[in-house]
């Protein structure tokens, strides 16, 4: 039996911005990953396409196994983040790699309204599979609440490290850019130029 869940997730922070602006820091797509997945779990592919490793998930308490997903990350020329699954595969149920399938898609945005900055957001989450056997006599609708619900928390971690873990890093990015800006000292008289008729 084939079964499919799906669930979305938004987010919506409001922040005040740093001397840099937040969308400086939505450009540089690699600390943007680095800010939302445990560094670990986490292999940098090219340029823009990621490798993360899942937290293990635990299914009907009868299937435990990790999902590894090629993720594709990227900045429009409007300071948009877009996100995008390019495969997927499944460590510890060999059964379930050959027949799994995941679809993820995301985007975040900034606008800027009177000297506040809004993120905004949203993540879709889509995942099919041909259940094994042992599953076939459990109730469609049953497995979908559970899968679904199973979707919604993965979102919604993602959703609280956007909320700290992303902020705090940026914040700490901001930081760091303000301390490399060359710090301009006013010139005395003597060290102006005679050329300059003064």
């Amino acid at each position: 039996m084939y079964v499919s869940f799906k669930t979305s997730e938004s987010v919506q922070i409001s922040l005040k911005d740093e001397e840099t602006p937040i969308q400086h820091y939505l450009r540089q797509p690699k600390r943007l990953v680095k800010a939302i997945a445990d560094p670990r779990l986490m292999k940098q592919i090219s340029d823009d396409l990621f490798e993360l490793k899942m937290r293990p998930i635990n299914f009907m308490e009868m299937y435990h196994f990790q999902p590894i997903v090629l993720l594709k990350v990227w900045s429009g020329s409007n300071g948009s983040v877009y996100l995008k699954s390019e495969g997927c595969q499944i460590k510890g149920i060999d059964y379930i790699n050959r027949r799994f399938s995941l679809k993820l898609k995301g985007i975040l945005d900034a606008q800027e309204v009177e000297g506040e900055t809004t993120l905004s957001g949203q993540a879709d989450l889509e995942v099919g599979v041909e259940l094994p056997a042992a599953l076939m006599l459990t109730p469609k609708p049953f497995l979908e609440v559970a899968g679904n619900q199973l979707l919604k928390s993965v979102l919604v971690r993602i959703k609280q490290k956007l909320v700290t873990q992303l902020i705090q890093d940026y914040r700490t990015w901001a930081s760091q850019e303000i301390q490399l800006k060359p710090q301009l000292k006013p010139m005395s008289s003597s060290e102006l130029s005679p050329d300059l008729g003064f």
